[in-house]
Parts: structure tokens; C-alpha cells; sequence
């Protein structure tokens, strides 16, 4: 697949990326199944926990636990999306990718990239709740950051800096595609925990009932389940624009080609040639 690097439209771009997802969708459903496993069975842990405290300490324990899991779903997250990166970059490269591959490449990375999304996110979203399109143009301008940080093993600063150079001049395709890829995960989301929802006795008018653990359980379930089908297609679809601002703006394509002429026994590791 290394000779397609080139020029994308944004449907092509599209394109690359559920093909990407479709052709090797066992890879990125385990990359975020595996680590959100760890989540789903704190969640379960703390479900049988606050059934069996009497009240008011079920209130604290509740508060304490889901701001625990709120934490660990950052960090799980983190390690997903450098993962996915990592695989993305093996792929569209024309490298070997899996699993275990994936993970072990991003060891050290973890915690840059849980500080990044950290910072990223605060920022962005203190826009939006100030005012809407700040917000947005700042997600737009960091939204490559985590393929830098990944791939060039910048530091955080500079990966928000970098991915400003990279995204510069192409701030409406990726709105669109970010769109798009919220909107998908949105529908596949509500397909799975709408219908929980409303068997659980979950109405428009009424609102969210107390539901009984069972109930719980199956809306963390479908939770985890949706997360795991479609929870890696952003990184999936940023991954491929990184790629694409590249060959545009650095014509990597014909660095790649390069390297590969000079060394064809030799192969330039994912960093290597993502840096």
C-alpha cells in the first residue's frame, strides 16, 4: 500500500480510512476491546460494591467510583489510540501489524499521550462551553497531535505545534471528516444502548429511573460494546490525514520512495519513517 501514498480528497480519505477498518477490523477492535476490558470490569466491581453499602455512603462510594473510572477510561484511551496509530502507520507503510505489535511500540508513550489528550481536551472544551467555535477550531488545529506525538516521539507542546503546521490551509475537510466519523459513532452508540435504555423503563418525559443492577449492567455492556466496534475510527481517520498533510505539504511519499531505493533490505522502522 505504499506506493497509494498520495494526495486524498476527503471522500478519499474516507474511503482509506473504513477501508483500513473493514480490512483489518479484528486489529482495531482488539487494540480498544482489550484495554477497555479493564474498564468495564472496574465499572462491574463497583456496581456489586455500591448494591451492598447502605445509603448515604452508597452516594460517596458511587461519586468516588465513577471519577475512578472517568480516570482509567483516560488513561485506557490513551493507550488505545497510540496503539491505533501505531497500527495505522505499519499499515498504510506496508508493514506487518497486530495486536501485541501495536501495544508494545507504545510503552513509553502512554503518559505523553494521556498529558496530551488531557490538555487538548480541557482546552477545547473550555472553548466550546465559552464560546462554540474556538472550541472547535482548536480541536481542529490539535486534532493530528496524537500521531505526532506517536510517530515523530515529539514532546507535547511541540506535537500541538506541529499538528497547527500540518493541519494549516485544511481546516474544513477536517471538520468534515471529524464530523462525520462523531455522527457514525453517535448512531452505532445509541443503536446499542437505546434499546437497554428503553426496555430499563428509560423515558423522554420521566428521565432516568433508578435501574435495577441488571439493567446496569447491560448499559455498561453495550457500552463497552459499541466503544470496542467503533471507538477506534477517529484515531483511524486522523491517522490517515497525518499521512496525507505529509505527501502535500513535506512530499513524504517521495522521502519514502527514496528510502526505500537506497535501502530496499533495509526498512525504516514506523518512527522512523513517520518522524
Amino acid at each position: 500500500m505504499t506506493t497509494a501514498l498520495r494526495p486524498l480528497s476527503t471522500g478519499e480519505l474516507l474511503d482509506r480510512t473504513f477501508s483500513l477498518y473493514r480490512s483489518h477490523f479484528g486489529l482495531f477492535v482488539g487494540i480498544f476491546a482489550l484495554p477497555y476490558m479493564v474498564v468495564l470490569a472496574f465499572q462491574l466491581v463497583g456496581l456489586v460494591f455500591q448494591s451492598s453499602v447502605p445509603k448515604p455512603s452508597n452516594v460517596l462510594l458511587s461519586v468516588a467510583w465513577t471519577l475512578g473510572a472517568a480516570f482509567l477510561a483516560l488513561v485506557v484511551s490513551a493507550v488505545s489510540q497510540a496503539a491505533t496509530v501505531v497500527a495505522v502507520s505499519n499499515l498504510l507503510l506496508d508493514r506487518p501489524a497486530s495486536v501485541t505489535d501495536s501495544f508494545s511500540r507504545v510503552k513509553g508513550q502512554v503518559l505523553g499521550v494521556l498529558g496530551l489528550s488531557l490538555l487538548t481536551y480541557l482546552a477545547a472544551w473550555l472553548g466550546l462551553f465559552f464560546i462554540i467555535v474556538p472550541g472547535v477550531i482548536l480541536w481542529i488545529m490539535w486534532s493530528l497531535a496524537v500521531p505526532v506525538k506517536v510517530l515523530e516521539h515529539k514532546g507535547v507542546f511541540d506535537s500541538m505545534s506541529r499538528s497547527m503546521e500540518l493541519t494549516k490551509g485544511h481546516w474544513g475537510r477536517i471538520f468534515v471528516i471529524g464530523l462525520l466519523i462523531l455522527a457514525l459513532k453517535f448512531g452505532v452508540s445509541s443503536l446499542f444502548q437505546w434499546p437497554v435504555l428503553i426496555a430499563a423503563g428509560f423515558s423522554i418525559k420521566g428521565g432516568v429511573q433508578r435501574f435495577d443492577v441488571g439493567w446496569q449492567v447491560a448499559l455498561l455492556v453495550s457500552a463497552f460494546v459499541s466503544t470496542s466496534l467503533v471507538g477506534a475510527l477517529a484515531t483511524i481517520a486522523f491517522s490517515v490525514v497525518y499521512y496525507d498533510e505529509r505527501v502535500r505539504k513535506e512530499a513524504f511519499d517521495l522521502q519514502l520512495m527514496m528510502m526505500t531505493l537506497d535501502a530496499p533490505g533495509l526498512p525504516a522502522s514506523p518512527a522512523q519513517a513517520g518522524a
